[in-house]
């Protein structure tokens, strides 16, 4: 299947990586590569480490980037491991770090993944199609409450507890193997006259069951605070998220590392340790024009946080 690929906040996210020539870059969701390819256009003697858990985007990515194939790392991985891959690289820091987060259009578009409720196809959904677990291990493994949390906290369905409760009932009488008959389940489920919002009523369920297949808000929170780690001062991250739970997590995490104290508000003065690590290049989130959602409506729910690195030895006078 031809691998289609727009890139959401082009613009806004290489004016906010304050790409320097001769820097070191990631790209740790790379995709289908069109972050990446106007991130290397502007390297003369720097490098970009393109990272991504699925194989396709990566084979996709090699093509569009091949004429600066010289100045590009691939790396097969999850950019929870950038820590890692940068030391078996022998990099130290970086100067910019972008994550364009979630599904990609390719991802749903292509049946056999299982991403789309509104193809017939194995519940699949993973990123990673090397890794064993499934959609189909939390459908037809996970308890009852376990399903329900899953998707209530992720997918923010009301009718977590009902649509968990379905899917119990129905693989006792034989495992749900597919996508349309997990969306067959789901729409018993959920009351005709509860569905007036124009989602599709297994959208915010198949959310929810992706999030858990790929683990994503778990290694997006652990990983914003390693990234900030291995960047250089002056150096950017910078963060696209398609839903509230994705930009929540960023905002938060943003915040955290831009407090200088974490002192109880009755001591006279601060003796912890906290240091003031970024600055919040973006109070509100950038979003699309009006414009770029028009041509792109998969950018229309995409908000862009960006944070730079501060030099912390100097940040409480350092040694």
């Amino acid at each position: 299947m031809e691998f289609k690929h727009v890139p959401v906040l082009l613009k806004e996210c290489i004016e906010g990586l304050k790409i320097k020539p001769n820097g070191i870059y990631v790209d740790g969701t790379l995709g289908g590569g069109g972050h990446s390819k106007e991130i290397v256009k502007r390297l003369e003697g720097g490098k970009l480490i393109g990272i991504d858990q699925d194989l396709n985007a990566l084979k996709k990515a090699r093509q569009v980037l091949k004429e600066y194939e010289d100045k590009v790392i691939f790396v097969h991985n999850n950019y929870r491991n950038l820590d890692l891959i940068l030391d078996e690289i022998g990099i130290d820091k970086v100067d910019g770090i972008l994550l364009d987060l979630g599904v990609s259009s390719h991802q749903l578009d292509e049946e056999s993944r299982g991403f789309s409720h509104n193809k017939d196809a194995p519940l699949d959904m993973r990123m990673d199609e090397t890794k064993d677990f499934s959609a189909w291990d939390v459908v037809n493994k996970y308890t009852e409450k376990d399903l329900e949390r899953i998707i209530w906290d992720y997918g923010e369905e009301r009718w977590a507890k009902r649509i968990a409760k379905f899917i119990v009932e129905e693989r006792k009488k034989k495992p749900i193997d597919t996508t349309l008959e997990l969306v067959s389940v789901i729409k018993k489920a959920i009351p005709k006259n509860a569905r007036k919002d124009g989602h599709h009523p297994a959208k915010k369920t198949f959310q929810g069951i992706r999030i858990e297949v790929n683990r994503e808000l778990e290694v997006l929170k652990e990983s914003i605070p390693k990234m900030v780690e291995v960047l250089n001062p002056g150096g950017r991250l910078v963060i696209i998220t398609f839903h509230s739970l994705e930009d929540r997590i960023v905002k938060e995490s943003f915040k955290e590392l831009n407090k200088d104290c974490v002192c109880p508000p009755q001591l006279p003065q601060c003796i912890c340790d906290k240091v003031k690590e970024i600055e919040i290049i973006t109070r509100k989130p950038i979003i699309p024009s009006e414009e770029e959602v028009n041509s792109n409506p998969r950018s229309r729910s995409a908000k862009l946080r960006i944070g730079e690195k501060l030099d912390v030895l100097n940040v409480k006078g350092g040694e």
